[in-house]
């Protein structure tokens, strides 16, 4: 029935105590028996009630079994001077509450680690009915043995020591519990409860309900005890409104002054003469004493619970400290605060953790996050707040700093993260990080904005190689530059969701009459604006929405919109072949391999007139999966073509490594044929390679009628640019005839 105020505390031999425990125990005892002695009445001579029951099973079960002495010694002190017994009943009386109470602590003691909640409350209860069954049986046995007792009394004597005992435990145990217990573990629990002038209000009413009560039982009448509700209303709303403790004080003062009334014959109450009297007088006292306490628990553990709910939701489960949402809330508190000095806004990103997760595992990530959640907090300075925003990310919002002094902070928890080491199953794990940094005054209180650039800036400092610091501008300009990325990306991934990319078609047109004769073209992206309509070109967008890993999910929209609209509206016997650019991530990704797969298995145009173009870049970074990718798709029948060819450094090391049909000469040499030395022979050079491994060239960017004549006479099988054919919607295309070779009037242009 007892609720810890914080976290749960665990029941377990307490540490060694002075020599002066047992003995104020003792004195508490003997007092609580003094108590009783003035309400000894009747044949049976049994007491009214024990409230000493409580203090024994409490005091033995907080301070320890060790301590069971005080009960004998205190009973002893009692007998010879206040209630003097027959020597052969003294055993007994030792006997019945010393071992009684051994036996409750036993009961309660027994299995998982005992808290003080509801549950645990229950088990103090059940020991409780333990001791005073023990003690009662005990207890009316001597004055059996001893003759104080006839044998026609046993039965009323027994109940009446037994519901006396669990009286005194039921009004006394639980304010004597809590009175005890540890304090709360820091949780702030001022606005849960009333506060100061509701409990000064509180405490009036209860005493005016104790003179009232007083009154109406001196006046006389046959529901004197009705008076009770009085008392009893002053307690429910105790439980409702103050922590447990309030109430199981005032359910211990209620029950022991109704049975002190009862048992002396004050205000007007009778002393129970006949034992069923004072067994229906100790089982309405009884429960006087529990259900407050009962009510006042079960409020307290909703409160417990919504605050732990409350906790988990605003903590970080992997390192403690302050999740996103907590930390966002006190950030803007902090803003908002009037007169506040000038603060600094510091994200960190750890750099390459995903390393970690995958060569050690994602407890050994998280391990490490823990750690470096460990180093930031230990370097936080008065009233400086510190959060982990979830995953590798971690905020800090620096009180009372100029930028100069921010930006030497921000380096100081680089460089403390960095020499940070945790071991991990005998391995040493490390990081470093990238830190974006905004400085601002009192005037800036949009936190969103600060948060916002302060991620930019860290994502910049992370895509310069990380283990560095890059600090945002509130400016326009500022802004503009660390968000354009991320603006871009979102425009991308919106445009892909409501699926407004347009395809464009631009030629590739053979240079020799013994070339192609059907359509040859590539389908280029480009990306409706919603509010202008404005087509925008892939160098505006694409660079970031792959920054941001959206080359994927845009792969996967091209793939679905070429084929929709060559089912629909081509003529297969029309086309030789339609090129399809796909990204880096596309051609390492097994989720795209398998949808591809899928669209091309079911597609009533034939996957031989389609050419994946892939960059010479993309294949470098992971060959064997390059091949493998080439492999699936040529067996569905595929053609491909290595797009930028020639700008990797080796270029020709591994060109027997990939199956492809065409070479795409980067266009950086097509543009200087005409002005760099080495452009000439480079282009010639791949041409020839081409044609030795028997496959095709393709000159992009080719821009110039000149161009167009030296690519001819150089071999180049086919060319690709403005030169040739300008971009235009895919439905216009095809409304068209094939282009051919512009030899004349053409005008140099830049292909964006």
């Amino acid at each position: 029935m007892l609720l810890n105020m914080g976290t749960p505390r665990r029941f377990s031999l307490p540490a060694p105590t002075a020599p002066w425990t047992a003995f104020a125990l003792g004195a508490l005892y003997f007092f609580a028996c003094a108590l009783s002695s003035l309400m000894i009445y009747g044949k049976d001579s049994v007491a009214l009630f024990w409230p000493a029951a409580g203090v024994a099973l409490i005091g033995l079960l907080h301070f320890g079994l060790r301590h069971f002495w005080f009960i004998p010694l205190a009973l002893i002190v009692y007998h010879a001077t206040l209630s003097p017994i027959p020597a052969a009943f003294l055993p007994f009386s030792l006997a019945a509450n010393t071992l009684s109470a051994i036996a409750g602590v036993m009961l309660v003691q027994r299995g998982p680690p005992l808290r003080l909640d509801v549950r645990g409350g229950f088990r103090v209860f059940c020991g409780g009915a333990v001791l005073a069954l023990i003690s009662a049986t005990i207890g009316v046995a001597g004055m059996r043995v001893s003759g104080m007792l006839p044998s026609s009394g046993t039965l009323s004597a027994w109940v009446h020591w037994m519901l006396g005992s669990l009286l005194g435990i039921a009004s006394v145990g639980p304010a004597m519990l809590l009175t005890l217990r540890a304090r709360p573990t820091g949780l702030d629990e001022s606005g849960e409860y009333g506060r100061e002038p509701e409990r000064m209000a509180w405490l009036v009413a209860l005493a005016a309900s104790f003179l009232v009560m007083a009154w109406g039982a001196t006046a006389g009448g046959p529901y004197v005890l009705g008076l009770t509700a009085l008392p009893l209303a002053a307690l429910t709303w105790s439980a409702i409104r103050f922590r447990p403790w309030w109430t199981a004080l005032g359910s211990m003062v209620t029950s022991l002054l109704i049975g002190v009334f009862a048992g002396f014959g004050l205000a007007g109450y009778a002393v129970p003469t006949r034992a069923i009297d004072a067994v229906q007088l100790l089982g309405f006292l009884t429960l006087l004493a529990v259900l407050p306490v009962v009510v006042a628990v079960s409020a307290h553990e909703r409160r417990a619970v919504t605050r732990r709910m409350l906790r988990n939701a605003l903590t970080d489960p992997i390192t403690g400290l302050p999740n996103r949402n907590a930390f966002e809330q006190t950030a803007r508190r902090l803003l908002t605060a009037e007169g506040r000095p000038p603060l600094a806004l510091a994200y960190i990103d750890l750099d390459h953790l995903k390393l970690v997760n995958d060569t050690a595992s994602h407890a050994a990530g998280d391990t490490l996050i823990r750690g470096v959640g460990g180093v930031l907090l230990a370097a936080m300075r008065p009233h400086d707040v510190l959060g982990h925003l979830g995953g590798d990310e971690f905020a800090v919002l620096m009180h009372n700093v100029l930028p100069a002094t921010a930006e030497d902070r921000a380096r100081q928890l680089l460089r403390d993260i960095a020499v940070y080491r945790t071991d991990w199953e005998g391995r040493m794990l490390g990081a470093t990080a990238s830190l974006g940094l905004v400085a601002f005054d009192r005037e800036e209180s949009d936190f969103a904005r600060l948060l916002s650039q302060a991620d930019a800036a860290c994502f910049n400092a992370k895509e310069l190689g990380g283990d560095q610091i890059c600090r945002a501008s509130l400016d326009a300009g500022g802004q503009h530059d660390h968000t354009q990325p991320m603006r871009w990306a979102v425009r991308a991934r919106e445009a892909v969701e409501n699926r407004t990319l347009v395809l464009y078609s631009q030629a590739i047109v053979p240079l020799h009459d013994d070339g192609p004769h059907g359509r040859h073209f590539e389908l280029l992206l480009r990306l409706r604006d919603p509010d202008t309509g404005e087509l925008l070109m892939p160098s505006q967008f694409f660079s970031a929405a792959g920054r941001f890993r959206l080359g994927v999910r845009i792969d996967r929209e091209v793939i679905e919109l070429a084929l929709d609209w060559l089912e629909r509206h081509a003529d297969p016997r029309d086309i030789d072949l339609c090129s399809i650019n796909l990204s880096a991530e596309s051609i390492v990704d097994e989720g795209f391999t398998s949808f591809i797969t899928q669209r091309l298995r079911r597609t009533t145009f034939p996957p031989q007139k389609l050419c994946l173009e892939i960059t010479e870049t993309s294949a470098l970074r992971d060959i064997a999966r390059a091949q493998r990718f080439i492999s699936q798709m040529r067996e569905l029948g595929c053609r491909f073509a290595l797009d930028d060819f020639g700008t990797g450094f080796c270029s020709f090391g591994y060109l027997r490594s990939l199956d492809v049909d065409y070479f795409k000469i980067d266009g950086s040499f097509v543009r200087e044929l005409e002005t760099s030395p080495l452009s000439l022979p480079i282009v010639r050079a791949i041409t020839d390679i081409a044609h030795t491994l028997d496959k095709r060239s393709i000159a992009e960017h080719t821009e110039t009628p000149h161009q167009i004549e030296t690519l001819a006479r150089l071999g180049v099988d086919m060319a690709q640019g403005y030169g040739v054919h300008r971009p235009e919607p895919i439905e216009h295309y095809f409304t068209r005839h094939v282009p051919a070779p512009n030899l004349g009037g053409v005008h140099a242009t830049t292909r964006h």
